[in-house]
């Protein structure tokens, strides 16, 4: 994946979380991926899912494998359930958290 230009894709809002990484001190290093939010009941975390391609060899075909991330949701960024995501890897947050939200890509259509 490309790299990501902070500048461009600040958010309009600002925050005093010190885990933002648009107006605190953390840096994005290592993996971006994109997802699908599937909860954000927690303070300050979103649960995003996204899907890959495995292959098992017994069967000789390949599979859909779901994985879960836990990523940090700064205060200047609003998310809903169902928006596609973009998350960037960070230094551990907490025991699961290492990834922070960077910025929303697709808003959930309602009817």
């Amino acid at each position: 994946m490309e790299n990501f230009d902070f500048k461009a894709n600040a958010p309009k809002k600002s925050c005093k979380d010190k885990n933002c990484p648009y107006h605190g001190s953390l840096k994005v290093r290592g993996r971006l991926v994109k997802g699908i939010v599937r909860s954000s009941k927690m303070d300050k975390t979103i649960v995003v899912e996204y899907e890959t391609l495995r292959y098992f060899p017994k069967y000789n075909r390949y599979g859909k494998q779901i994985t879960r991330l836990f990523a940090h949701k700064p205060d200047c960024i609003d998310v809903k359930i169902g928006d596609r995501v973009l998350l960037g890897e960070t230094r551990p947050i907490s025991k699961a958290k290492n990834f922070v939200l960077l910025k929303v890509i697709e808003e959930k259509k309602t009817k």
